[in-house]
Protein backbone atom coordinates (compact mmCIF):
# COMPACT_ATOMS: atom_id res chain seq x y z
CA UNK A 1 0.00 0.00 0.00
CA UNK A 2 1.08 3.34 -0.53
CA UNK A 3 1.74 5.59 2.38
CA UNK A 4 2.76 8.86 2.55
CA UNK A 5 3.64 10.68 5.87
CA UNK A 6 4.47 14.10 6.88
CA UNK A 7 8.49 14.63 6.28
CA UNK A 8 9.47 16.17 9.35
CA UNK A 9 8.94 12.77 10.69
CA UNK A 10 12.28 11.00 11.09
CA UNK A 11 14.05 14.25 9.82
CA UNK A 12 17.59 14.39 11.24
CA UNK A 13 18.88 17.23 12.65
CA UNK A 14 21.16 18.32 10.18
CA UNK A 15 18.03 18.03 7.81
CA UNK A 16 15.96 20.38 9.98
CA UNK A 17 18.68 22.66 10.04
CA UNK A 18 19.29 22.47 6.05
CA UNK A 19 15.12 23.91 6.00
CA UNK A 20 15.26 26.43 8.40
CA UNK A 21 18.39 27.87 6.82
CA UNK A 22 16.85 27.83 3.54
CA UNK A 23 13.78 29.12 4.41
CA UNK A 24 15.38 32.54 5.74
CA UNK A 25 16.68 32.77 1.98
CA UNK A 26 12.92 32.49 1.25
CA UNK A 27 11.66 34.69 3.33
CA UNK A 28 14.46 37.45 2.67
CA UNK A 29 12.91 36.65 -1.35
CA UNK A 30 9.51 36.72 -0.97
CA UNK A 31 10.21 40.31 1.52
CA UNK A 32 11.97 41.88 -1.82
CA UNK A 33 10.09 40.58 -4.53
CA UNK A 34 6.55 41.73 -4.08
CA UNK A 35 6.12 42.46 -7.60
CA UNK A 36 6.23 40.91 -10.76
CA UNK A 37 9.46 43.58 -11.53
CA UNK A 38 10.76 43.40 -7.75
CA UNK A 39 10.80 39.42 -8.56
CA UNK A 40 12.81 39.50 -11.84
CA UNK A 41 15.20 41.97 -9.86
CA UNK A 42 15.89 39.78 -7.46
CA UNK A 43 16.23 36.86 -9.76
CA UNK A 44 18.72 38.58 -12.48
CA UNK A 45 20.81 39.50 -9.13
CA UNK A 46 20.85 36.46 -7.50
CA UNK A 47 21.69 34.55 -10.82
CA UNK A 48 24.57 37.00 -11.68
CA UNK A 49 26.18 36.78 -8.06
CA UNK A 50 26.47 33.11 -9.32
CA UNK A 51 28.21 33.31 -12.79
CA UNK A 52 24.91 33.51 -15.10
CA UNK A 53 25.70 36.44 -17.80
CA UNK A 54 22.95 38.08 -19.89
CA UNK A 55 22.73 35.99 -23.63
CA UNK A 56 23.02 38.56 -25.83
CA UNK A 57 26.42 39.43 -24.71
CA UNK A 58 27.19 35.41 -24.21
CA UNK A 59 30.21 34.68 -27.07
CA UNK A 60 30.85 31.04 -26.27
CA UNK A 61 28.23 28.59 -25.25
CA UNK A 62 29.37 25.37 -24.27
CA UNK A 63 28.42 23.13 -21.15
CA UNK A 64 28.45 24.86 -17.82
CA UNK A 65 27.50 28.34 -19.70
CA UNK A 66 25.03 30.03 -18.04
CA UNK A 67 23.18 32.39 -19.60
CA UNK A 68 19.67 34.68 -18.49
CA UNK A 69 17.38 36.74 -20.59
CA UNK A 70 14.59 39.45 -18.92
CA UNK A 71 11.51 40.11 -20.63
CA UNK A 72 10.21 43.83 -20.30
CA UNK A 73 11.33 43.74 -17.05
CA UNK A 74 8.51 41.33 -15.81
CA UNK A 75 9.48 38.16 -16.98
CA UNK A 76 12.98 36.21 -17.27
CA UNK A 77 14.61 32.63 -18.10
CA UNK A 78 17.63 31.05 -17.18
CA UNK A 79 20.10 28.49 -18.64
CA UNK A 80 22.59 25.95 -18.17
CA UNK A 81 23.72 24.46 -20.73
CA UNK A 82 24.19 20.77 -20.83
CA UNK A 83 26.30 18.10 -21.89
CA UNK A 84 24.33 16.56 -24.47
CA UNK A 85 23.37 18.12 -28.27
CA UNK A 86 20.15 20.43 -27.27
CA UNK A 87 18.60 18.57 -30.85
CA UNK A 88 17.54 15.79 -28.15
CA UNK A 89 15.77 18.05 -26.11
CA UNK A 90 15.83 20.14 -22.44
CA UNK A 91 14.65 20.19 -19.23
CA UNK A 92 12.36 22.93 -18.70
CA UNK A 93 11.09 24.17 -14.89
CA UNK A 94 8.37 26.91 -15.55
CA UNK A 95 6.79 29.12 -12.77
CA UNK A 96 5.01 32.68 -12.66
CA UNK A 97 6.12 35.78 -10.21
CA UNK A 98 2.92 37.30 -10.79
CA UNK A 99 0.48 37.21 -7.44
CA UNK A 100 -3.29 38.99 -6.78
CA UNK A 101 -3.23 42.22 -5.51
CA UNK A 102 -4.94 45.72 -6.03
CA UNK A 103 -3.68 47.83 -8.99
CA UNK A 104 -4.34 51.52 -8.91
CA UNK A 105 -6.64 52.76 -12.10
CA UNK A 106 -5.19 55.37 -14.38
CA UNK A 107 -6.70 58.22 -12.85
CA UNK A 108 -6.67 56.99 -8.80
CA UNK A 109 -6.40 60.08 -6.85
CA UNK A 110 -10.03 62.10 -6.14
CA UNK A 111 -11.00 63.76 -2.66
CA UNK A 112 -14.25 62.97 -0.58
CA UNK A 113 -15.45 66.26 0.60
CA UNK A 114 -17.72 65.05 3.11
CA UNK A 115 -14.73 62.73 4.56
CA UNK A 116 -12.50 64.99 4.24
CA UNK A 117 -9.81 62.64 3.14
CA UNK A 118 -8.14 61.38 -0.01
CA UNK A 119 -8.81 58.07 -1.17
CA UNK A 120 -6.73 56.29 -4.29
CA UNK A 121 -9.13 53.57 -6.53
CA UNK A 122 -7.97 50.42 -7.02
CA UNK A 123 -8.75 47.69 -10.08
CA UNK A 124 -8.01 44.21 -8.46
CA UNK A 125 -5.58 42.12 -10.25
CA UNK A 126 -6.15 38.21 -10.21
CA UNK A 127 -8.65 35.97 -7.88
CA UNK A 128 -8.78 37.83 -4.33
CA UNK A 129 -11.64 37.40 -1.99
CA UNK A 130 -12.12 41.40 -2.19
CA UNK A 131 -13.64 41.47 1.77
CA UNK A 132 -9.65 39.84 3.13
CA UNK A 133 -7.95 43.35 1.63
CA UNK A 134 -10.14 45.79 3.60
CA UNK A 135 -7.95 46.87 7.17
CA UNK A 136 -5.28 45.49 5.76
CA UNK A 137 -1.83 47.51 5.71
CA UNK A 138 -0.20 48.03 2.41
CA UNK A 139 2.08 49.44 0.62
CA UNK A 140 2.54 50.94 -2.60
CA UNK A 141 5.48 49.64 -4.87
CA UNK A 142 5.59 51.64 -8.44
CA UNK A 143 7.14 52.73 -11.60
CA UNK A 144 6.33 55.89 -13.20
CA UNK A 145 7.40 57.31 -16.54
CA UNK A 146 7.10 61.29 -16.35
CA UNK A 147 6.27 63.42 -18.65
CA UNK A 148 9.83 63.98 -19.61
CA UNK A 149 10.57 60.33 -19.92
CA UNK A 150 12.50 60.02 -16.71
CA UNK A 151 11.44 56.66 -14.73
CA UNK A 152 10.85 57.17 -11.01
CA UNK A 153 10.90 54.01 -9.06
CA UNK A 154 9.04 53.94 -5.78
CA UNK A 155 8.20 51.79 -2.98
CA UNK A 156 6.48 53.16 0.35
CA UNK A 157 5.49 51.34 3.28
CA UNK A 158 7.61 48.54 3.96
CA UNK A 159 10.23 50.14 6.25
CA UNK A 160 9.23 50.58 9.28
CA UNK A 161 9.15 54.45 9.31
CA UNK A 162 7.49 54.36 5.90
CA UNK A 163 3.56 55.64 6.28
CA UNK A 164 1.28 52.78 5.31
CA UNK A 165 -2.10 52.59 3.57
CA UNK A 166 -5.23 50.99 4.10
CA UNK A 167 -8.94 50.21 3.10
CA UNK A 168 -11.09 51.03 6.29
CA UNK A 169 -13.52 48.52 6.60
CA UNK A 170 -17.20 49.54 8.27
CA UNK A 171 -18.06 49.38 11.81
CA UNK A 172 -20.39 46.39 12.60
CA UNK A 173 -22.87 49.37 14.33
CA UNK A 174 -23.79 50.49 11.16
CA UNK A 175 -23.07 47.97 9.08
CA UNK A 176 -26.52 45.72 9.85
CA UNK A 177 -28.37 47.17 6.43
CA UNK A 178 -25.80 48.49 4.10
CA UNK A 179 -23.67 45.42 4.77
CA UNK A 180 -24.40 42.40 6.67
CA UNK A 181 -27.33 41.43 4.10
CA UNK A 182 -24.65 41.30 1.23
CA UNK A 183 -23.37 37.54 0.14
CA UNK A 184 -19.79 37.55 1.15
CA UNK A 185 -18.11 37.75 -2.19
CA UNK A 186 -20.08 41.27 -2.02
CA UNK A 187 -18.57 42.12 1.52
CA UNK A 188 -16.74 44.67 -0.20
CA UNK A 189 -17.68 44.85 -3.48
CA UNK A 190 -14.79 45.98 -6.38
CA UNK A 191 -15.74 49.59 -6.83
CA UNK A 192 -15.15 50.28 -2.66
CA UNK A 193 -11.68 48.85 -2.33
CA UNK A 194 -10.43 52.50 -2.40
CA UNK A 195 -7.61 53.69 -0.74
CA UNK A 196 -6.65 56.02 2.04
CA UNK A 197 -3.73 58.08 1.30
CA UNK A 198 -4.31 61.54 2.53
CA UNK A 199 -5.57 64.31 5.27
CA UNK A 200 -4.30 67.07 5.81
CA UNK A 201 -5.60 70.19 3.53
CA UNK A 202 -2.95 73.12 2.10
CA UNK A 203 -3.27 76.29 3.59
CA UNK A 204 -4.97 77.71 0.20
CA UNK A 205 -8.38 79.21 0.36
CA UNK A 206 -8.51 79.68 -3.69
CA UNK A 207 -8.23 75.47 -4.46
CA UNK A 208 -11.38 73.68 -3.92
CA UNK A 209 -9.88 70.08 -3.06
CA UNK A 210 -7.18 70.93 -0.74
CA UNK A 211 -6.58 67.63 0.50
CA UNK A 212 -6.22 66.45 -3.10
CA UNK A 213 -3.95 68.88 -4.02
CA UNK A 214 -1.83 68.19 -0.72
CA UNK A 215 -0.99 64.68 -1.85
CA UNK A 216 0.15 65.98 -4.91
CA UNK A 217 1.97 68.59 -3.76
CA UNK A 218 3.92 65.37 -1.73
CA UNK A 219 4.33 62.87 -5.04
CA UNK A 220 5.84 65.77 -7.18
CA UNK A 221 8.20 67.20 -4.13
CA UNK A 222 9.15 64.07 -3.58
CA UNK A 223 9.10 62.23 -7.30
CA UNK A 224 8.81 64.71 -9.83
CA UNK A 225 4.98 63.26 -10.29
CA UNK A 226 1.97 65.47 -11.68
CA UNK A 227 -1.55 63.66 -11.63
CA UNK A 228 -1.14 63.05 -15.21
CA UNK A 229 1.36 61.13 -14.98
CA UNK A 230 -0.46 58.15 -13.03
CA UNK A 231 -1.55 57.31 -16.53
CA UNK A 232 1.98 56.00 -17.40
CA UNK A 233 2.98 54.61 -14.02
CA UNK A 234 2.01 50.86 -12.39
CA UNK A 235 1.20 51.10 -9.07
CA UNK A 236 0.59 47.88 -7.25
CA UNK A 237 -1.13 48.01 -3.62
CA UNK A 238 0.23 44.93 -1.71
CA UNK A 239 0.14 43.81 1.76
CA UNK A 240 3.42 45.90 3.83
CA UNK A 241 5.46 44.04 6.15
CA UNK A 242 7.95 40.95 5.82
CA UNK A 243 7.38 37.78 6.08
CA UNK A 244 7.16 35.67 9.68
CA UNK A 245 7.65 32.09 11.46
CA UNK A 246 4.24 30.30 12.01
CA UNK A 247 3.66 28.40 14.97
CA UNK A 248 5.22 27.91 18.35
CA UNK A 249 8.04 25.46 16.47
CA UNK A 250 8.42 27.85 13.70
CA UNK A 251 7.64 24.79 10.95
CA UNK A 252 5.46 26.69 8.70
CA UNK A 253 5.66 30.73 7.54
CA UNK A 254 3.38 32.99 6.75
CA UNK A 255 3.49 35.73 3.93
CA UNK A 256 2.18 37.53 0.59
CA UNK A 257 2.70 36.37 -2.80
CA UNK A 258 3.43 32.51 -2.09
CA UNK A 259 1.07 32.02 -4.94
CA UNK A 260 3.73 31.30 -6.81
CA UNK A 261 7.30 32.95 -6.15
CA UNK A 262 7.66 29.85 -3.79
CA UNK A 263 8.24 27.78 -6.75
CA UNK A 264 9.95 30.74 -8.18
CA UNK A 265 12.42 30.57 -5.29
CA UNK A 266 13.00 26.98 -5.20
CA UNK A 267 13.32 26.70 -8.90
CA UNK A 268 15.41 29.69 -9.24
CA UNK A 269 17.63 28.03 -6.21
CA UNK A 270 17.92 24.98 -8.38
CA UNK A 271 19.65 26.88 -11.09
CA UNK A 272 21.75 28.07 -9.08
CA UNK A 273 23.11 24.81 -7.22
CA UNK A 274 23.13 23.04 -10.62
CA UNK A 275 26.75 22.56 -12.18
CA UNK A 276 26.76 21.15 -15.76
CA UNK A 277 23.44 19.18 -15.96
CA UNK A 278 23.82 15.89 -18.56
CA UNK A 279 20.72 17.88 -20.79
CA UNK A 280 20.02 21.86 -20.99
CA UNK A 281 18.24 23.59 -18.27
CA UNK A 282 16.20 25.96 -18.38
CA UNK A 283 13.95 27.81 -15.66
CA UNK A 284 11.29 30.19 -16.91
CA UNK A 285 9.27 33.14 -14.83
CA UNK A 286 6.37 34.42 -16.24
CA UNK A 287 4.32 37.23 -15.62
CA UNK A 288 0.49 37.64 -16.00
CA UNK A 289 -0.50 34.07 -14.83
CA UNK A 290 -3.19 34.79 -12.12
CA UNK A 291 -4.81 36.34 -15.39
CA UNK A 292 -4.46 33.83 -17.76
CA UNK A 293 -1.06 34.47 -18.81
CA UNK A 294 -1.77 36.88 -21.50
CA UNK A 295 -0.28 39.93 -22.64
CA UNK A 296 3.59 40.44 -23.75
CA UNK A 297 4.87 39.16 -20.98
CA UNK A 298 2.97 36.14 -20.08
CA UNK A 299 3.67 32.35 -21.04
CA UNK A 300 1.14 33.40 -23.97
CA UNK A 301 3.39 35.72 -25.68
CA UNK A 302 6.23 34.62 -28.00
CA UNK A 303 8.81 34.89 -25.35
CA UNK A 304 8.74 31.12 -25.20
CA UNK A 305 9.86 31.16 -28.79
CA UNK A 306 12.32 33.60 -29.00
CA UNK A 307 14.34 32.93 -26.08
CA UNK A 308 14.41 29.02 -27.53
CA UNK A 309 15.27 30.00 -30.73
CA UNK A 310 17.96 32.11 -29.62
CA UNK A 311 19.74 29.09 -27.88
CA UNK A 312 18.88 26.71 -30.67
CA UNK A 313 20.88 29.99 -33.01
CA UNK A 314 24.33 29.76 -30.25
CA UNK A 315 23.98 26.15 -29.84
CA UNK A 316 23.24 24.75 -33.63
CA UNK A 317 24.05 27.77 -35.95
CA UNK A 318 21.62 27.75 -39.02
CA UNK A 319 19.37 25.41 -37.93
CA UNK A 320 15.62 24.89 -38.90
CA UNK A 321 12.37 25.65 -37.69
CA UNK A 322 11.53 22.15 -37.80
CA UNK A 323 14.83 21.62 -35.69
CA UNK A 324 13.54 23.72 -33.03
CA UNK A 325 9.57 22.42 -33.19
CA UNK A 326 11.33 18.61 -32.70
CA UNK A 327 13.44 20.08 -29.89
CA UNK A 328 10.88 21.57 -27.89
CA UNK A 329 8.51 17.68 -28.53
CA UNK A 330 11.91 15.91 -27.42
CA UNK A 331 12.36 18.42 -23.86
CA UNK A 332 10.59 17.47 -20.74
CA UNK A 333 8.61 20.17 -18.82
CA UNK A 334 7.47 20.68 -15.04
CA UNK A 335 4.65 23.57 -14.55
CA UNK A 336 6.04 24.81 -10.83
CA UNK A 337 3.08 25.92 -9.51
CA UNK A 338 1.50 25.79 -6.01
CA UNK A 339 -1.51 23.42 -4.72
CA UNK A 340 -4.06 23.99 -2.18
CA UNK A 341 -3.26 22.20 1.22
CA UNK A 342 -6.36 20.98 2.98
CA UNK A 343 -8.02 23.66 5.37
CA UNK A 344 -8.81 22.62 8.89
CA UNK A 345 -11.89 23.91 9.42
CA UNK A 346 -13.18 23.79 5.73
CA UNK A 347 -12.40 20.26 5.10
CA UNK A 348 -15.88 19.91 2.66
CA UNK A 349 -14.32 21.40 -0.18
CA UNK A 350 -11.44 18.85 -0.36
CA UNK A 351 -12.23 15.12 -1.49
CA UNK A 352 -9.54 13.81 1.45
CA UNK A 353 -8.19 10.55 -0.54
CA UNK A 354 -6.63 13.44 -3.39
CA UNK A 355 -5.84 16.12 -1.20
CA UNK A 356 -2.67 17.74 -0.48
CA UNK A 357 -1.63 18.28 3.37
CA UNK A 358 0.85 20.65 4.66
CA UNK A 359 4.33 19.18 5.49
CA UNK A 360 4.15 15.91 3.05
CA UNK A 361 6.33 17.21 0.14
CA UNK A 362 6.06 18.49 -3.31
CA UNK A 363 2.76 18.19 -4.94
CA UNK A 364 1.98 15.89 -8.13
CA UNK A 365 -1.20 17.04 -9.48
CA UNK A 366 -1.67 15.01 -12.84
CA UNK A 367 -4.43 17.22 -14.04
CA UNK A 368 -5.45 20.70 -13.45
CA UNK A 369 -9.06 22.54 -14.92
CA UNK A 370 -12.55 22.83 -12.91
CA UNK A 371 -15.16 20.68 -13.33
CA UNK A 372 -15.04 18.28 -16.05
CA UNK A 373 -11.42 19.11 -16.35
CA UNK A 374 -12.18 22.39 -18.66
CA UNK A 375 -8.94 24.46 -19.41
CA UNK A 376 -6.70 21.53 -18.53
CA UNK A 377 -3.30 19.87 -18.67
CA UNK A 378 -3.62 16.37 -18.26
CA UNK A 379 -0.42 14.48 -18.20
CA UNK A 380 0.08 10.87 -19.76
CA UNK A 381 0.93 8.34 -17.33
CA UNK A 382 4.18 7.64 -19.19
CA UNK A 383 5.55 11.01 -18.44
CA UNK A 384 3.76 10.75 -14.37
CA UNK A 385 5.53 7.64 -14.06
CA UNK A 386 8.77 8.80 -14.61
CA UNK A 387 8.64 12.01 -12.36
CA UNK A 388 7.39 10.10 -9.67
CA UNK A 389 10.50 7.12 -9.84
CA UNK A 390 12.90 10.03 -10.12
CA UNK A 391 11.23 11.17 -6.70
CA UNK A 392 11.53 8.00 -5.06
CA UNK A 393 14.66 7.39 -6.39
CA UNK A 394 16.02 10.61 -4.95
CA UNK A 395 14.23 10.02 -1.79
CA UNK A 396 12.26 13.58 -2.18
CA UNK A 397 8.68 13.64 -0.09
CA UNK A 398 5.87 14.06 -2.75
CA UNK A 399 2.37 13.48 -2.96
CA UNK A 400 -0.49 12.87 -5.26
CA UNK A 401 -3.02 15.77 -5.17
CA UNK A 402 -5.85 18.08 -7.17
CA UNK A 403 -7.75 20.97 -6.31
CA UNK A 404 -11.03 20.56 -4.38
CA UNK A 405 -13.61 17.97 -5.17
CA UNK A 406 -15.42 17.90 -8.25
CA UNK A 407 -17.49 20.14 -9.05
CA UNK A 408 -16.36 22.46 -6.02
CA UNK A 409 -14.93 24.72 -8.21
CA UNK A 410 -11.15 24.50 -9.83
CA UNK A 411 -7.89 26.29 -11.17
CA UNK A 412 -5.61 26.00 -13.97
CA UNK A 413 -2.04 26.74 -14.18
CA UNK A 414 0.52 27.68 -17.31
CA UNK A 415 0.51 23.68 -17.87
CA UNK A 416 -2.11 23.58 -20.77
CA UNK A 417 -0.38 26.42 -22.38
CA UNK A 418 3.39 24.16 -22.59
CA UNK A 419 1.67 21.32 -23.53
CA UNK A 420 0.98 23.57 -26.49
CA UNK A 421 4.46 23.14 -27.73
CA UNK A 422 3.74 19.18 -27.85
CA UNK A 423 6.04 18.54 -24.62
CA UNK A 424 5.37 16.69 -21.77
CA UNK A 425 4.22 18.73 -18.89
CA UNK A 426 3.20 17.75 -15.35
CA UNK A 427 2.23 20.66 -12.52
CA UNK A 428 4.45 20.20 -9.72
CA UNK A 429 4.40 22.70 -6.67
CA UNK A 430 4.24 22.76 -2.80
CA UNK A 431 0.86 22.86 -1.18
CA UNK A 432 -0.60 26.54 0.59
CA UNK A 433 -3.25 27.29 3.22
CA UNK A 434 -5.35 30.51 2.60
CA UNK A 435 -4.05 30.81 -1.37
CA UNK A 436 -4.42 34.43 -2.94
CA UNK A 437 -5.15 35.87 0.22
CA UNK A 438 -3.43 38.38 1.64
CA UNK A 439 -0.99 35.81 4.18
CA UNK A 440 -0.25 32.55 2.48
CA UNK A 441 0.78 29.65 4.84
CA UNK A 442 3.21 27.55 3.53
CA UNK A 443 5.66 24.32 5.32
CA UNK A 444 9.23 25.13 5.56
CA UNK A 445 9.55 20.98 4.66
CA UNK A 446 7.71 21.51 1.71
CA UNK A 447 9.40 24.58 0.41
CA UNK A 448 12.46 22.90 0.66
CA UNK A 449 11.82 20.02 -0.80
CA UNK A 450 10.51 21.70 -3.83
CA UNK A 451 13.95 23.10 -4.05
CA UNK A 452 15.31 19.27 -3.96
CA UNK A 453 12.85 17.95 -6.10
CA UNK A 454 13.46 20.75 -8.98
CA UNK A 455 17.12 20.39 -8.69
CA UNK A 456 16.67 16.53 -9.14
CA UNK A 457 14.75 17.06 -12.03
CA UNK A 458 17.31 19.46 -13.98
CA UNK A 459 19.92 16.92 -13.23
CA UNK A 460 17.46 14.36 -15.17
CA UNK A 461 18.20 12.41 -18.11
CA UNK A 462 14.39 11.01 -18.87
CA UNK A 463 13.98 9.16 -21.67
CA UNK A 464 11.37 9.83 -24.42
CA UNK A 465 7.41 8.63 -23.84
CA UNK A 466 6.11 8.24 -26.68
Amino acid sequence: MAKRESAWKGMSKTMRKKVFDYAEGYKSFLGKAKTERKAVDEIVSLAQENGFVEMDSAKDVRPGTRLYCVNRNKSAALFVVGKRPIAEGINIVASHIDSPRLDLKQNPLYEDADSEVALFKTHYYGGVRKYQWVNCPLALHGKVILGSGKEVEMTIGEKEDDPIFIIPDLLPHLAYKVQNKRKLPDGIRGEELNILVGHIPIEDKKVKEKIKLSVLNHLNKEYGMTEEDFVSAEFEAVPAGHPRDLGFDRGMLVAYGQDDRACAYSSLTAMVDLKTPARTCLAFFFDKEEIGSEGSSGVQSRFFDIVLSDLMEKMEPGYRDMDLRKMIARSKSLSADVEVAIHPTFKEVHEMTNAARLGRGIAITKYTGAFGKARASDANAEYVGQIRNLFNQKRIPWQAAELGRVDEGGGGTVALFLARHNLDVLDCGPPLLAMHSPMEVSSKADIYNSHRAYLAFFRSDLGPTA
